[in-house]
């Protein structure tokens, strides 16, 4: 059983002058399901880490206590387990099964228990291929519910959730949510961050919501907080369920013939698919996790050759991806899956300047304007290797938005954002749009889709190895 409880605790990354978290004072029983709640940047994830242990002591600065179950987190690890917003920063090992079994064996779990404990967490989680898949060939929804399942393997008395199904799909949302339900008892504790608060509901018992600027605005059962503060939440940027977001859909037509894809295919990641992009639009690319689309963005984008078919665009004889780096960039702008696989520099303000600079376009009001619109403005200074997952998200668009290319291509735009930053993201898409630029998102955000997508290309089901044995090692 864990017990945790928080006296004016308080955290500041090393080298920023605003603190991530503060005052928080905070009492969480056993048993408790917790939905932890605030704007993009209030502390949720910091705090997550804090009680997971995470925060090393040379790394910040803290005030104030933090325990479990009377012990300083640091000593209590053996009691939590913790889900990070990117999975693949918790992947350790190169086959899945293994990776599941990696922490097991690390808390001396007997050997005859260790297989069965993966098995059982691998099923709970709907993951859908054998033990020996390597952790490399996973997509980011497949990898989330392997590092889930190596979580709920380990049976822990707190659980610790950070966002864990903004990378699925409808189906494996579904999947994952069921299995925390299945994972929770009596003697154990969640606090889950989830900006899907409709669908996180049913999970908790009790909401309790970080004021940016330091405490709790409010905690309670989730009825009582919604009503009492709903209006202002909405305002601030919480997904309060209930309030709707108008469409912002073109209103003239395009034609697909900015950048084609005919029969375009990579060996053992994507089957051939043809479409075509048009300048003024905004395509959704959706499907279930597996199926490839992270795959397609990298062919769109010039950042991947295809084994199969082919990619034109933009009247070049050659296909993107031969195309000469400064020619890449100026035509299209890719944000990836994982936003710190782009970052190239120490700063936020710098990241911003990279792709202009080297086009030939920089403009400070430009920056400036991004830095406001994406609340990044106080960030400015920051290592982008520092900020929230949903910070780090915005950046990333903004880089590519920072050199206003003809062609964007999104992986997940709208991962992490409150309801404020998310509402900024799809507005400034919907502005590039009208302007006559092509966008092409992969998203699982079925908001985005309904409130920007003016078309949607679903890839079909993903192509599983043939089945084999998951309950034995091999």
């Amino acid at each position: 059983m864990s017990e945790v409880v928080l006296r004016g605790f308080g955290w500041r990354h090393a080298g920023r002058r605003a603190w991530a978290v503060r005052d928080v004072d905070l009492r969480i029983a056993h048993g408790e399901r917790v939905l932890l709640l605030g704007p993009s940047g209030a502390g949720k994830s910091t705090l997550l880490a804090a009680l997971a242990g995470l925060l090393p002591e040379d790394s910040g600065e803290s005030e104030g206590t933090i325990e479990i179950d009377g012990l300083d987190p640091r000593k209590a690890r053996d009691r939590v387990g913790i889900l990070f917003q990117d999975p693949q920063t918790q992947l350790v090992m190169a086959r899945s099964g293994d990776d599941v079994a990696f922490g097991l064996e690390n808390r001396g779990v007997p050997a005859a228990d260790i297989w069965p404990r993966v098995s059982d967490a691998l099923d709970r989680v709907g993951f859908p291929y054998p033990i020996i898949r390597s952790t490399a060939a996973l997509s980011g929804g497949e990898a989330q519910r392997l590092a889930l399942a190596g979580v709920l393997a380990l049976h822990p008395r707190l659980l610790l959730l950070d966002e864990p199904t903004a990378n699925l799909d409808p189906d494996g949302a579904t999947l994952v949510r069921e299995a925390i339900e299945r994972s929770h008892d009596q003697d154990s504790s969640m606090i889950i961050v989830e900006h899907r608060v409709a669908e996180a509901l049913p999970l908790v018992d009790r909401v309790v919501v970080l004021e940016p600027g330091g405490g709790i605005r409010a905690d309670g059962a989730p009825e009582l907080v919604f009503a009492a503060y709903g209006d202002r939440l909405a305002d601030e940027g919480v997904w309060v369920p209930g309030f709707t977001i108008p469409p912002l859909k073109s209103r003239s037509t395009a034609n697909p013939s900015l950048v084609r894809a005919e029969d375009a295919a990579v060996a053992g990641r994507l089957s051939p698919v043809s479409l075509g992009v048009g300048e003024g639009e905004v395509l959704a690319v959706t499907g279930p996790n597996g199926a490839g689309k992270s795959t397609l963005a990298l062919l769109l984008g010039g950042l991947l050759a295809p084994t199969g078919g082919r990619i034109q665009g933009f009247g070049d004889p050659k296909p993107p991806h031969r195309w000469r780096a400064a020619t890449l960039t100026g035509r299209i702008g890719s944000v990836f899956q994982n936003p710190e696989h782009q970052f190239v520099t120490s700063r936020v303000a710098d990241e911003l300047a990279v792709g202009p600079r080297r086009l030939g376009r920089f403009d400070q009001t430009v920056i400036d304007d991004l830095l406001d619109r994406l609340c990044l403005t106080k960030l400015a200074a920051a290592n982008p290797y520092t900020l929230s997952g949903g910070e780090a998200r915005r950046l990333s668009v903004a880089t590519a938005l920072a050199t206003a290319p003809r062609l964007l291509v999104l992986d997940e735009p709208t991962f992490g954002q409150d309801r404020r930053t998310w509402i900024e993201l799809v507005t400034l898409l919907a502005t590039l749009r009208d302007d006559g630029h092509a966008v092409v998102a992969v998203t699982h955000d079925d908001d985005f889709v309904q409130t920007l997508a003016d078309r949607t290309f679903p890839l079909g089901t993903p192509r599983l190895p043939d089945p084999l044995p998951r309950r034995r090692r091999i």
